[in-house]
């Protein structure tokens, strides 16, 4: 199974961010504008946390709070769980189940590299199966 290093590799590499103290609207209109689920939330080049749809619907809109004047670093999820570059696809979606997270920042040491979403791991695990698939149609055909 693939590494998420190699993953990133082949192109994967955009990261979207912004800082704690930003305000969750400046962090829902990026969200919006580049299509995605989820921020890295940075301090300088320290990941200090990320923040999510889930983390507005959560602590944003249930609790009457507004996005204008609340700050990503009050909303965000700082406990963040992540993987290292030589962890595999497989780990990921495993990691990704037993937590419930949707997105795993993808660390080299304790630099960030990269974000890893449901969805791509979803598409990685389909693209192996297919592989292994061809592969013994291929030895059962000879």
């Amino acid at each position: 199974m693939k590494t998420v290093g190699l993953f990133l590799a082949e192109g994967h590499r955009l990261i979207h961010c912004i800082r704690p103290d930003a305000t969750v609207r400046e962090a829902l209109e990026l969200m919006a504008d580049k299509n995605i689920g989820a921020l890295l939330v940075m301090d300088g080049q320290q990941l200090a946390g990320i923040f999510s749809e889930r983390d507005y619907a959560r602590k944003v809109v249930l609790q009457g709070r507004s996005s204008s004047a609340a700050l990503v670093q009050d909303i965000m999820t700082a406990q963040v769980i992540t993987v290292q570059a030589a962890q595999n696809i497989d780990q990921c979606m495993q990691i990704m189940t037993e937590k419930h997270v949707r997105h795993l920042p993808i660390l080299e040491g304790q630099r960030v590299i990269g974000l890893i979403s449901i969805g791509d791991v979803v598409r990685e695990m389909m693209a192996h199966q297919k592989t292994i698939i061809e592969q013994l149609h291929s030895y059962i055909a000879g």
